[in-house]
This record gives C-alpha cells, sequence and structure tokens, in this order.
C-alpha cells in the first residue's frame, strides 16, 4: 500500500496535478506579473519573505503563506496570547511570510497594468498595503496596525466617492483624517496619536 504525504495547505510547497496547456497559461501570465511581485516585494519590504506568482490561488488576489517549518497562523495568534512569550523567538517565527499572488485575478490584472504605467503612482502604494492587510485577515492572521489599515480604506472610498480632501465638510473628525501623512509605508505612530486626538 503506496504512503501519502500529507500538507499543509496554508504553507509553501503545496503542489497539485494540472495539464501541459494550465502549465504553459500559467508560465505566460507568471512572466507578465514577476515586476508587479518585484514592486510588491520593495513596497512591502520586511513584512513578507517574498512575493511570488501561485497558480494554487482561485478566488482571491493574492494569500499569504508560511515557510514550511514556520508557525501557521493559528500558532502565531496562540503565542501572541502567552504572557511570558520569548519575543526574539516570535520575531524570527513569525517574519518567514510569503505572499502569493494570483496573476488570472481580476485586481492582479489592473493593478499590474496600473504599476506599468507609473510606479511611483502613490494609489499602487496604497493598493498594495490593503492587499497584504486583507491577505492578513483571510489567511488568519491579525493586523500589526489596525488604524492605518482603516485609515488606508477611508482614502480610498473618498477616492471612489469622489471627495476632495477640501470637500470633507467641517466635522472635526473629518479634519483629523484628511489632516493624516502620507500612508505609503507603516506611520502607525503618527496614526495612533491622530486617532486618541479624535477620542
Amino acid at each position: 500500500m503506496m504512503a501519502k504525504k500529507l500538507l499543509c495547505a496554508s504553507k509553501e510547497g503545496l503542489n497539485l496535478d494540472e495539464t501541459e496547456d494550465e502549465k504553459k497559461a500559467f508560465e505566460e501570465e507568471k512572466a507578465k506579473t514577476e515586476g508587479l511581485c518585484k514592486l510588491m516585494k520593495e513596497v512591502l519590504d520586511d513584512k513578507v519573505e517574498k512575493v511570488q506568482v501561485s497558480n494554487q490561488i482561485v478566488d482571491s488576489p493574492c494569500v499569504l503563506v508560511t515557510g514550511e517549518y514556520g508557525w501557521t497562523a493559528n500558532m502565531e495568534r496562540i503565542m501572541k496570547a502567552q504572557a511570558l512569550r520569548d519575543s526574539s523567538m516570535q520575531g524570527y517565527m513569525s517574519s518567514k511570510k510569503t505572499m502569493e499572488v494570483n496573476p488570472n485575478h481580476a485586481i492582479i490584472k489592473n493593478l499590474r497594468e496600473k504599476a506599468e504605467a507609473d510606479q511611483s503612482d502613490k494609489t499602487v502604494k496604497d493598493l498594495i498595503w490593503l492587499l497584504y492587510d486583507t491577505s492578513l485577515l483571510t489567511s488568519g492572521f491579525s493586523l500589526d496596525e489596525p488604524t492605518t489599515f482603516a485609515n488606508r480604506i477611508h482614502r480610498l472610498i473618498k477616492l471612489g466617492l469622489g471627495v476632495d480632501d477640501d470637500d470633507a465638510g467641517d466635522d472635526d473628525e473629518d479634519d483629523d483624517i484628511d489632516d493624516l501623512p502620507e500612508l505609503d509605508g507603516d506611520d502607525s505612530d503618527e496614526d495612533d496619536s491622530k486617532m486618541e486626538e479624535v477620542d
């Protein structure tokens, strides 16, 4: 009787059988998406170990997976909840995340086109951060900076509604949100201080 090896679907190294046509189509899409993967890695920096194209994702634009020997999202949550946890070990183990990108998803295709037109576009960088944050949530991790995530969402909602910062109104809360610094990177300390002022 042949033994079967069990694999964790939330870790790297999951391979499923595919036809030659599927392999060829995937390689073409992978080649088109490599530039976006490189940009995503530059923007996210040390938040992810690498960004790579995957043919295992069906519905999502991207997911976060852990290394073969790293902590799963559930184990990371358990360790963060420990009162006497070893912070140095946690930092080492929890940093081994890989972002896998679905090259056939409409969001990735459109983001790729937008990035090819202008890599320094602030909206492209915000969208990359939003994809990372939503991938954290959908992959079972917790957000490091929920306030920054919320402010990116608010800014994109304004963009979608065509609301200029000047048209935000006289509400003090809106004014505080409009005065926030750029959200290209992680400005969690400044964002948290702004939220404290609102409260």
